[in-house]
């Protein structure tokens, strides 16, 4: 019978009227099978009696008896597969929380395999059989377990959501589009599904290009960081090699000035040492002498004291020391000229930096011109763009929002970064320079502060001011040639070095920048030619 059953489909051993595997089997005389119930359920309301599969017609009821083959067979069948659902549901697990459950398992709620929109239940592997098996219920759709699955039907209609309506955006059941959206336009839900799925797809392929640019902004951020801590590093290590060789030259002055006050003193004590030795020495022959004298006063021998007396008063007068001192020498002036010596080491060694951080700063150079939409009237620019000076009379020009009533501003502007630029001002006896905001004010008359969008210098004669917040009085060793401007717009930084020195002039910090800089540059009135050289913006000399 195993072998039968090996080589015969189940789906042979079907009833034709019920579609399920027979039950108790019985053979109608023209040779068909069908469940014993099921051909007599048809024939109590049917006459005369007809053959379901091949119509034969019977005026006289036949008499059935089981097919004990095909009972047989199926038993055999039920077994097997009984044996499946066995085996199957000793694997299965019971459900754990958050997990859909069997709707159908008495006991111990096994975990569901498959939910039935038909059924709108949930089945765990040995319930499920008779979806897998019954051909009525294969045609249910089964999808992976869900636990609300009352919420795929509709609520009004109380039938399954099948259809998607394109106007209101929703699913809907059969009666929705013939009740309640009959002017609408609807699709299934797979085809709905599918546009969505390639929407999504889109939005996938959108999504993972962002990642890819915030991967990349990664990188770029921590090439950044490893730039920030070389810097850094190397900023370090010249800071240790710098105040490493400040620290020598200054224990160098130290013990320079510490030699110095202690060779005097040893040499103020060994000339005591000296005048103390002969004093004592001076001292011990004084005594022996006045010893000498007092035991020849003693003597009773007249003629041995008169012959002694002579020779007494011969004896060497003693040193005269009245005018004999010693002078403590004088250490005034020596830690002064000490530092003084320190101070132009130092002086040199600083010169030496500042001319090393100029060079960095350097290469941070860019190619500004002025822009003549922004000069004032009186303002008389050259053709390449690189000059500014103040003429005598204001020129008939339009009267633009971006013209100033003072100064001029560069062509180019800056939002990020660092940029640095230079202009000679010799021979200038006022100006001012420096780095002003896109928004500015431009026809009020202002303080060019940053209070007001300007970080600047006056450079004059008499009076040099950095137009801070309040303003700083410069004090320079001398008139610049050359004023160098350096902005780093994430630090908040702008600088002025005297090109020239290689001194730092004045440094505006804690800057909050928050737009476009452009530099500005102002020569000031001509004061009747005694002011009339002019701004050049300079190409940048890397040999300084």
């Amino acid at each position: 019978m195993s072998a039968a059953s090996c080589l015969l489909s189940e789906d042979q051993f079907r009833c034709s009227i019920c579609l399920d595997v027979f039950t108790d089997p019985v053979t109608t005389p023209c040779g068909h099978n069908f469940c014993k119930t099921c051909i007599a359920q048809h024939w109590k309301d049917n006459f005369p009696y007809q053959c379901p599969l091949c119509n034969k017609v019977f005026y006289t009821r036949p008499e059935l008896h089981i097919n004990t083959f095909i009972s047989e067979m199926v038993a055999q069948f039920r077994h097997e597969a009984q044996q499946k659902v066995s085996s199957s549901s000793s694997e299965q697990q019971a459900a754990k929380p958050g997990e859909v459950p069997c709707d159908v398992c008495t006991r111990t709620k096994l975990k569901a395999l498959k939910s039935c929109l038909m059924c709108l239940a949930s089945y765990c592997h040995t319930h499920l059989e008779p979806h897998l098996s019954a051909s009525r219920l294969k045609r249910h759709q089964l999808i992976d377990p869900e636990k609300n699955l009352e919420g795929r039907m509709c609520m009004k209609h109380d039938k399954p959501l099948e259809l998607f309506c394109k106007n209101d955006q929703t699913c809907v059941c059969m009666l929705c589009s013939v009740k309640d959206h009959k002017t609408r336009e609807f699709v299934t839900l797979k085809e709905e599904c599918e546009g969505k799925k390639a929407e999504l797809r889109k939005t996938e392929a959108e999504i993972q290009q962002m990642v890819q640019k915030r991967r990349l902004k990664i990188e770029e951020i921590k090439e950044s960081v490893k730039m920030s801590k070389d810097a850094a590093d190397r900023e370090k290590a010249e800071g240790v090699q710098v105040f490493t060789a400040l620290k020598k030259s200054l224990r160098r002055n130290f013990n320079e000035v510490i030699k110095q006050i202690k060779d005097k003193q040893e040499t103020t004590e060994k000339q005591a040492e000296g005048f103390i030795k002969d004093l004592e020495q001076e001292i011990t022959e004084l005594m022996k002498r006045s010893s000498e004298v007092e035991q020849l006063s003693r003597s009773k021998d007249h003629l041995h004291l008169l012959q002694s007396f002579s020779s007494l008063k011969a004896a060497p007068p003693p040193k005269d020391w009245t005018e004999v001192t010693v002078h403590p020498p004088s250490y005034e002036g020596t830690v002064v000229r000490a530092l003084d010596q320190l101070k132009k080491t130092l002086n040199e060694e600083f010169e030496e930096l500042f001319e090393a951080d100029l060079k960095r700063i350097q290469q941070y150079a860019v190619d500004v011109t002025l822009d003549p939409d922004t000069a004032n009237p009186q303002l008389i620019l050259s053709d390449d763009g690189k000059q500014v000076h103040c003429g005598d009379e204001e020129k008939n020009l339009p009267d633009n929002p971006e013209r100033f009533s003072k100064g001029v501003l560069g062509n180019q502007s800056f939002s990020s970064g660092r940029f640095y630029f230079e202009v000679q001002v010799k021979e200038k006896t006022k100006l001012i320079l420096g780095v002003a905001t896109e928004s500015v004010s431009r026809k009020e008359v202002i303080t060019v502060n940053p209070e007001n969008g300007y970080w600047t210098v006056a450079l004059h004669k008499n009076i040099n001011v950095a137009f801070d917040d309040p303003p700083v009085r410069l004090s320079l060793q001398s008139d610049p040639e050359k004023v160098g401007v350096f902005v780093d717009y994430e630090e908040g930084l702008v600088s002025f070095y005297d090109v020239g020195d290689a001194a730092l002039i004045y440094s505006f910090t804690g800057c909050s920048f928050t737009e476009k800089l452009h530099p500005f540059f102002s020569p000031e009135v001509n004061d009747g030619g005694e002011n009339s050289a002019p701004l050049i913006i300079c190409p940048i000399n890397q040999s300084v």
